[in-house]
């Protein structure tokens, strides 16, 4: 795909389309010379050099990847019209791909029937659940694991109810013994199981924490804003324990960023619910909108009002081209999960380094070796800077903090002398990893024999 032709054609498809409705002269009072123009994109395009290579697989950092090619086309083709999908008024065609999208995902991960929306983040998009779950169950809390991402703590406080904090296994899945406790004192009515923890990549046990809260009456919120994609992997039984993803079926609301695993540009997240019933609990009126559509506007069932029609019309054109099946997106998910498998490998073997826990999904935790804990947490600081700066070879790393209790239950030959340490994390989320996996291997190792 020439993504430059394609651009060009988005660029001309809107200039055609504007002329049906007679010319328009641009106001004074937004003009500017290409001269003028010019001199700010120098300044504006040397400002952007200061940037990681997302797109390249020496970048084995952050959940950062580019979007996907007809992603940018659609966005810039719809950014041109600048829908608002508040209302089917703010943008027709882009409420309709947005609802289209919204099946599509909830397809993905089982629901059926739904109700939902695309949203700017997953932190939207767990408030909404959460506000959902608070409506619901009023006076009880929300108890998640100490893994899973700070989000729920924070909006537990922004909805202004009890946050549970659980303790987690030796893995960094949530505690089910722990989970049953807060279920049995009845001050809990929601639990948030993570499908992808957002440091390490555990999968809590869904299947496990869907009895458990059927048990005591509570509901289930699946937090899968990283992990949500490989419900294509995971439903089909290919690569990963089913388990888990085919119980997210059984739950009552998940969170899902495309921004992420979906190749989309940043920000869209979603948010779905099992039963339609839910969106009641989002409903308001507006006296200027709310005209066009008997069916109710995406903005009547949110707690956002203005949204990008044209993350909707992204998200739309590449689920037309790279569908929510196994031999669609789930051939990307699988070349990382891949990638990731092969390193661990690789570092278990190594007298460098050291695994720090098996990947589940595609996020890799691992160190320099040594035998204490605060020597592992300055060498992977002192590798971590050493790849950055490295002018001839780069690579680009990321780095977790863990407690260091977990690190002990997980490597207890090493002394536990510091109360935390930091190890390195490289989340594999670019399928082109898979090819790179020696090449960034050698490196990495070169790097720690250094430090």
């Amino acid at each position: 795909m020439d993504q430059r032709y394609w651009l060009t054609r988005a660029a001309d498809f809107a200039a055609s389309w504007a002329e049906q409705f007679g010319p328009v002269q641009p106001h004074a009072s937004h003009q500017v010379s290409d001269d003028q123009f010019g001199v700010v994109f120098e300044q504006f395009t040397k400002r952007l050099e200061n940037n990681y290579p997302f797109f390249h697989p020496r970048y084995a950092g952050q959940m950062v990847k580019p979007p996907h090619p007809a992603a940018i086309v659609g966005y810039l083709t719809a950014m041109q019209f600048n829908p608002n999908n508040h209302a089917q008024e703010g943008g027709p065609a882009t409420t309709e791909m947005e609802r289209e999208c919204v099946a599509a995902l909830a397809e993905m991960v089982g629901f059926d029937p739904h109700v939902g929306h695309l949203t700017t983040s997953g932190t939207m998009a767990n408030l909404e659940a959460l506000y959902v779950a608070r409506q619901l169950h009023p006076g009880k809390g929300i108890a998640f694991s100490s893994e899973c991402h700070y989000t729920h703590e924070r909006m537990c406080h922004v909805l202004g109810i009890q946050g549970h904090r659980l303790p987690v296994d030796a893995v960094g899945r949530v505690d089910l013994d722990a989970v049953e406790h807060v279920l049995h004192t009845g001050r809990v009515g929601t639990i948030v199981a993570t499908t992808g923890t957002t440091g390490l990549g555990a999968v809590d046990q869904v299947h496990e924490i869907v009895a458990l809260a059927r048990n005591y009456g509570a509901r289930v919120h699946v937090d899968a804003a990283y992990g949500g994609f490989y419900s294509i992997l995971g439903r089909a039984a290919l690569e990963i324990d089913p388990r888990p993803w085919r119980a997210i079926a059984s739950c009552d609301s998940v969170a899902v960023d495309p921004h992420k695993h979906g190749l989309q540009p940043y920000g869209c997240g979603a948010v779905l619910f099992a039963d339609p019933r839910a969106g009641k609990h989002l409903s308001h009126d507006s006296p200027y909108t709310y005209f066009t559509d008997s069916q109710l506007h995406l903005g009547e069932i949110s707690l956002e009002c203005s949204r990008a029609g044209a993350s909707a019309a992204a998200l739309w054109l590449t689920l037309q081209l790279l569908p929510l099946t196994p031999s669609g997106f789930g051939a990307i998910l699988a070349a990382n999960r891949r990638a990731a498998v092969t390193w661990a490998s690789a570092i278990s073997a190594s007298s460098e380094l050291s695994l720090y826990q098996q990947p589940e999904l595609d996020i890799v935790t691992y160190f320099p070796s040594d035998t204490h804990m605060s020597t592992v947490d300055a060498r992977s600081d002192a590798l971590l800077r050493a790849g950055m700066a490295a002018e001839d070879d780069p690579v680009y790393l990321s780095l977790l903090r863990t407690d260091g209790s977990a690190f002990r239950r997980r490597h207890p030959q090493v002394v536990q002398d510091t109360d935390s340490a930091r190890v390195l994390r490289s989340v594999l989320m670019k399928p082109e990893s898979e090819a790179y996996v020696d090449t960034l291997h050698a490196r990495v190792e070169e790097l720690a024999a250094r430090v």
